[in-house]
């Protein structure tokens, strides 16, 4: 009884530390009342060959009457695997050592690939990449969705597969990722600090990053610059376990229109430390356009529900979309392609096939953009998306293209398309919809259903859920088009454009 009153206040208390704490209570708990599990013996199958490519950067192999998937190879390498979960019928593992590598296997050109979670597929030539991205459009359609699919068209390339993306962000931390050589050397390891991506499935390890090829160079003159200043400084890093330390994330965004922006969030504001860094910053990369900070006192590392502060520049970039122009502030979603966003946008475009006397509802909007890019052959457009700050950039973009006929709407989708918001605006001729990851929320598709627009256009960045939506929808729409978009070289990322017509 008395653990159970000590324990009381602690859900009670506004305390930081309360989760932890709770967690750990209930941790002690069941540590003490449940057995410990025996470790399973580790299990490494050797001098397997690999056959085909699984889905979602994953290879797969049968062996002994079990579909195992591996990471870390690709079909014709003949490798060792290292199995981790096991069930019945299939098991996961990891590729431990390349015995015999497949014919067409490259070197990767990043030296921190097998370390970074990110470009997993460096080894791939990049035909090969398309055509397994092609398959698992294929097949996550037919096999999730269950509907009647047109021939789905070849997959659009990327014309850049390194320097493409126009944002990327990094983080601080107290606790670097270290190397097996790393680990298994005598040598004193005194350097902690890393600035870099998350070690994958290790939440409070960071890589230090040096040089990263997904956007142009001058993303490592700003990291670097960044931690040799914090690191000569004595700067703290932050720890994530303890929720300490000053320097958190550094957000980088960089235009087709040279523009650079760079938002630096913080644990909490230390004014003089903050200043000599931001000075220092703009002396050695001159080119930054923009600079924020953003403090963040939170445990997690979203900015959304927080304000950035404008250091240095005007607070935003402007990005171009053919003859367009978009404004991006600091908390918006932009395609993080550019190049391949026209394309896709040009995509969503010819599958409207709009006359100029249609209403268009532009779903999950983010800036506008897709909107906007179809809007010279709409009667009328109107967007809705979550992000307030989102939405005031579709505003300004739609007045800096001088486009009168888009309205924008913040808000929940589910919440704001309901009857009398139709009423008001018209129900859609064509209904686009670029829903995050998780797809469209079911009460979405239900009110789509409900809506019955002659058709809809259907921008997806995961082609399991957009399968699954389509399942949905063909209560009363077939599928006319498919065409599958490369927005992510070396990566397992897929795009795909999918327009539907009312039965």
């Amino acid at each position: 009884m008395y653990l159970i009153w000590c324990v009381i206040p602690l859900f009670e208390s506004p305390s930081k530390l309360k989760l932890h704490f709770i967690n750990k209570f209930f941790c002690s708990i069941i540590d003490y009342f449940c057995p410990v599990r025996k470790k399973h013996k580790s299990i490494v199958l050797e001098n397997i060959t690999i056959t085909d490519y699984a889905a979602e950067g994953k290879s797969l192999v049968r062996h002994d009457g079990k579909v195992i998937f591996v990471s870390g190879a690709i079909p014709g390498d003949i490798v060792n695997i290292q199995i981790g979960k096991s069930k019945k019928d299939w098991a996961e593992g990891r590729a431990t050592a390349i015995i015999e590598p497949a014919p067409d296997r490259l070197t990767p050109f990043c030296k921190h690939f097998g370390n970074c979670g990110g470009c997993k597929w460096q080894m791939l030539p990049y035909e090969k990449q398309l055509q397994y991205k092609q398959q698992e459009v294929e097949q996550n359609l037919k096999r999730i969705g269950k509907i009647d699919l047109p021939e789905i068209m070849p997959i659009i390339g990327s014309e850049q597969t390194v320097h493409y993306r126009n944002k990327l962000e990094f983080t601080f931390s107290n606790k670097r990722f270290l190397t097996n050589e790393e680990i298994n050397t005598d040598a004193a390891l005194v350097q902690q600090n890393a600035l870099g991506y998350h070690a994958p499935r290790i939440f409070d390890k960071i890589i230090d990053i040096t040089t990263c090829h997904l956007l142009a160079d001058v993303n490592n003159d700003i990291r670097n610059t960044v931690r040799d200043f914090a690191t000569e400084k004595a700067f703290e890093f932050y720890d994530i376990r303890n929720h300490t330390g000053w320097l958190r994330n550094i957000i980088i965004r960089y235009t087709t229109t040279g523009e650079l922006m760079v938002n630096i969030c913080l644990n909490h504001d230390a004014e003089a430390d903050r200043i000599a860094l931001f000075d220092h910053l703009l002396s050695k990369v001159p080119s930054i356009s923009t600079l924020l900070y953003t403090i963040n006192p939170k445990w997690n590392d979203s900015i959304y529900d927080l304000t950035p502060m404008v250091y240095h520049g005007k607070g935003y970039v402007v990005e171009k979309l053919g003859d367009l122009q978009f404004i991006i502030s600091p908390k918006s979603f932009f395609q993080t392609n550019t190049k391949q966003a026209e394309k896709l946008y040009q995509i969503t475009k010819d599958f409207a096939a709009l006359n100029g006397n249609e209403v268009v509802y532009d779903l999950y909007c983010g800036t506008g953009s897709i909107g906007i890019f179809v809007s010279d052959q709409a009667k009328k457009i109107i967007g809705v998306e979550v992000i307030e700050d989102a939405i005031e950039d579709a505003k300004k973009n739609a007045a800096l293209n001088n486009i009168h006929h888009a309205e924008f709407f913040a808000g929940d989708v589910i919440k704001i398309c309901n009857d009398d918001f139709f009423k008001k605006h018209g129900r859609p001729d064509v209904v686009i919809t670029d829903p995050p990851r998780v797809g469209m929320h079911e009460k979405l598709v239900l009110k789509l259903l409900e809506m019955e627009a002659p058709k809809i256009v259907y921008v997806s960045c995961n082609t399991a859920t957009q399968a699954r939506d389509l399942g949905l929808l063909a209560e009363k729409y077939k599928v006319e088009k498919v065409q599958p978009v490369d927005m992510f070289p070396h990566t397992h990322h897929i795009e795909c454009v999918v327009l539907l017509t009312l039965k």
